[in-house]
């Protein structure tokens, strides 16, 4: 199955949103400008979107039918162990036959399976974990990793402090070579250069406080002269073509998901979103003033803690998830009214920003490898 030449061989698992999955794809593409003949393979879950969004990326992915722990009373619960125990015995098989030279682990239950199956075969692994509060797979697993790369300080209460590298957040390569114009932007979109542009990111999923919020504020919005560029998510899709049609189709662009984020993001000058990791990366390698809602539906409330990182150096604002529709058409007005602001808060995030993020993990990984 798989080649038997003398090139660097590394396996990467985790998966099940978009926070693990493109810090998955982005860390694979600095291993391959490191070292182009390495041979690479992906592990996810299948079903789980990296089951397609690796293989878009050029990349051999293999799924495994583990399933995640329901928090609520659920039927599947049951099935768990067997397709823990079913899903190692197919990684521990995996591994033997790639004989990678390390692994690594991007968090999420997709992950374990493929850290445990190296853990049992002797080979070194690397954990990446993108949250300012550790995931229960990388907590488990970490104990035994050979390095620990994190994006946060203060992870020392969750992993052993002599395996934490500081090494921030991978982000997707056309964000890290963002070299368009706020003008190049909004023309590729089709929007006026001369007016004010809201960025809404809900994650790779949607959001639905955050969606609800920005129906809410359009009709301001729209009286305000205010464009929008709209990730909706697949559920809130519908729902967002019916306003676009309301609104006349002027100023507001709404999409399930968003491919050309480096456009997004560079049209902007303002992005409301969610707080997960790999957000808050994006943003402040994009150096935009944003305003976060965090989710509260995440293990350990960890996007509140992400947000909080970010709103405490006054890299950003926030609001609680339970205060959003009242709050968020206000506080994008607010904010829009004050262009010094939006460059302050701006400025403070790109100071943030970690743009060789995957090359230190490359190292780190380099230097674990057998």
């Amino acid at each position: 199955m798989f080649s038997v030449h003398n090139q660097p061989k590394y396996m990467i698992a985790g998966g099940g949103t978009g926070g693990h999955v493109f810090p998955a794809i982005a860390i694979a593409g600095s291993i391959k400008n490191r070292f182009p003949e390495a041979q690479l393979l992906f592990v996810g879950a299948l079903g789980r979107m990296e089951m397609t969004r690796v293989p878009e990326a050029g990349y051999n992915i293999v799924g495994l039918p583990i399933a995640g722990l329901q928090r609520r009373l659920s039927l599947s619960n049951l099935f768990l162990p067997w397709k823990l125990f079913t899903s190692l015995v197919k990684s521990i098989s995996l591994v033997r036959e790639f004989k990678p030279d390390a692994v690594v682990g991007v968090g999420g239950y997709a992950s374990a399976p493929l850290l445990l199956a190296a853990r049992v075969l002797g080979i070194p692994y690397l954990i990446q974990e993108q949250n300012s509060f550790a995931g229960l797979t990388n907590k488990l697993l970490g104990k035994k990793a050979s390095a620990i790369c994190v994006a946060f300080e203060g992870m020392e209460s969750y992993f052993p402090a002599k395996k934490l590298r500081l090494t921030g957040n991978p982000v997707r390569k056309d964000l890290l070579e963002l070299n368009l114009s706020q003008y190049e932007a909004l023309k590729h979109f089709g929007l006026n250069p001369e007016k004010p542009t809201v960025l809404i990111i809900g994650g790779s999923l949607g959001a639905r406080t955050i969606n609800q919020a920005v129906a809410d504020a359009i009709p301001d919005w729209t009286e305000k002269g205010y464009q929008i560029i709209w990730q909706t998510g697949k559920a809130f899709a519908t729902k967002a073509e019916e306003l676009l049609k309301q609104n006349g189709n002027s100023g507001m662009i709404t999409m399930p998901f968003i491919k050309e984020m480096n456009y997004a993001y560079a049209a902007a000058d303002v992005v409301v979103s969610r707080a997960g990791a790999l957000s808050l990366a994006e943003i402040c390698m994009a150096g935009k003033a944003s305003i976060l809602i965090p989710s509260p539906n995440v293990a350990e409330d960890h996007q509140t803690r992400n947000a909080e990182s970010m709103s405490g150096k006054k890299a950003a604002l926030m609001i609680p998830d339970r205060q959003a529709t009242k709050r968020l058409g206000s506080e994008v007005s607010s904010l829009i009214e004050k262009p010094s602001e939006i460059e302050k808060i701006g400025m403070a995030a790109h100071s943030l920003a970690k743009p060789k993020a995957c090359e230190n993990i490359v190292d780190q990984l380099i230097s674990i490898s057998k």
